[in-house]
């Protein structure tokens, strides 16, 4: 089953991707590992938050997914 991770708004785009299935367990090095530099840039930044299993990560450092877990990867909002 492994872990899906989705790429919300231009994270999509970077990544070139909605969505990937990565091995579990995911921790955050692993992430940033699996996905391309690009995208792996702006995780590390302040302004990307990172929900795992349907809540926000207060230290997206701390990431642990696990088999079946959902991992969202939330930009900055803006609009008007």
């Amino acid at each position: 089953m492994g872990v899906r991770v989705l790429f919300l708004g231009p994270l999509a785009d970077l990544a070139g991707t909605d969505e990937v299935r990565l091995a579990a367990p995911l921790n955050w090095e692993g992430l940033l590992c699996a996905v391309n530099p690009a995208v792996a840039e702006h995780l590390r930044g302040d302004r990307v938050k990172v929900a795992c299993a349907g809540k926000v990560i207060a230290d997206k450092t701390q990431l642990a997914a696990l088999d079946g877990d959902e991992v969202a990867l939330l930009p900055p909002v803006s609009g008007g």
